[in-house]
């Protein structure tokens, strides 16, 4: 509910009405958003516009429940219609979940008619077009929060804590990796919409792997540790025969304090299924985090037995981000979509609070331009066989020249 001077109303017992922008019939991302927002159970999805076929799109949104004239055609259509709607009856969010190459124009209209966007990652499929939503965001300062997923295991936040607090010392080296196998073959380029769109450079925009989860390992590189990835020296390439956007690739690193790095990310590894992996070693410890084992944090010191610790909201000597992450009491299994409910708790939080938030929870618009900037440093990096590159050199520079 909005209040006399249009905040929100920090008002537990009211479910933010969402509206959503893709996410139709067959989409795994829109699915995962849904069930994500029903766990974090702060929002209301009233109203949608889930197809760029009109026709698709207004009956998926029957079919969710919605009513039939707030069940949309077009985002276009959405945004204006639940604008001219009352204060205590429209949208107050919306969330996008579009492929990339439409974020930055669903963005940056749902921003302009006065709606806070929650959206998926990558931030756009160009550089340009996400530096167009940084400053949409700004221009309009309404939130924005982009779901970067992993970030939201209890452990990985967890992780930040110790290694903030000091506990492994002054970072000296990071390895991060993600690696799938569900584009290995090619055949697999065209075996499903999501596999179809993301390999066309129209739709995935500047990169397909790096962007598709590289940007993950970038972004749980720089959440974990707190510093910035300031150079790249990459090597990125097609591997299946007819692709013309990456499906591999690997860049060298450094960040802000000197420390080394290599990431590498993947999607035609077979028997990688979903294999995203971090170890932060610092000049006293180091730390250990897999996406496929996310209730297992391991800390290790030389000479020294290893740690292994364990989510749980009854867990006492866990962090209170990493406490107030977990959902249930410890021994019971933290999965994707708990992880993924918890950005979305961290974002209705800040929409009630509007204005007067502490952040959303989730990475922002410069954190997304952030990886955009390393998307694009890694291209140019590739183009000249692996010459480092650094990531503030490149919003002028493009991925072809």
């Amino acid at each position: 509910m909005l209040g006399e001077n249009g905040s929100q109303r920090n008002d537990v017992t009211d479910k933010i009405r969402m509206g959503m922008i893709g996410g139709g019939r067959g989409a795994l991302v829109g699915a995962a958003h849904r069930t994500a927002a029903n766990i974090a159970g702060d929002f209301d999805l009233v109203a949608g516009a889930f197809s760029s076929d009109a026709d698709a799109s207004r009956a998926f949104g029957v079919e969710l429940g919605l009513v039939a004239n707030r069940s949309y055609g077009t985002f276009a259509e959405m945004l204006e219609r639940e604008a001219d709607l009352s204060p205590d009856e429209r949208i107050q969010c919306v969330s996008i979940v579009t492929p990339n190459d439409s974020h930055a124009d669903a963005a940056c209209a749902a921003l302009a008619a006065g709606f806070h966007v929650i959206c998926d990652k990558p931030l756009a499929g160009h550089l340009d077009d996400a530096l167009r939503i940084e400053d949409a965001v700004h221009d309009s300062g309404l939130l924005f929060a982009l779901t970067h997923t992993h970030t939201g295991y209890p452990l990985v936040k967890e992780a930040r804590e110790r290694i903030a607090a000091g506990e492994i010392g002054e970072i000296r080296r990071v390895a991060v990796s993600y690696l799938q196998d569900w584009l290995s073959r090619e055949e697999d380029t065209t075996a499903s919409k999501q596999a179809i769109w993301r390999n066309d450079p129209a739709r995935s925009g500047e990169s397909g792997s790096f962007a598709d989860i590289g940007t993950h390992a970038f972004n749980l590189v720089e959440f974990m540790t707190g510093l910035s990835i300031t150079e790249v020296a990459a090597e990125l390439r097609s591997v299946i025969p007819g692709r013309t956007i990456d499906d591999d690739g690997a860049a060298m690193f450094h960040l802000a304090n000197g420390a080394s790095g290599l990431l590498s990310a993947s999607q035609v590894c077979n028997g990688a299924i979903n294999a995203h992996r971090i170890e932060v070693y610092g000049d006293a410890g180091s730390i250990f985090w897999a996406q496929e084992a996310p209730d297992t944090l391991m800390i290790k010191q030389r000479g020294k037995p290893d740690q292994v610790l364990r989510p749980g909201a009854n867990v006492a000597y866990l962090s209170e981000p990493a406490i107030a992450a977990c959902r249930t009491p410890g021994g019971h299994p933290k999965g994707y979509l708990e992880a993924f409910a918890n950005l979305y708790t961290g974002f209705a939080r800040a929409v009630r609070n509007y204005p007067a938030h502490e952040g959303t929870g989730c990475a922002s618009v410069a954190d997304g331009v952030a990886t955009m900037r390393f998307i694009r440093a890694a291209l140019i990096s590739s183009r000249n066989q692996s010459a480092w590159t650094r990531l503030d050199g490149v919003d002028t520079v493009t991925a072809k020249q």
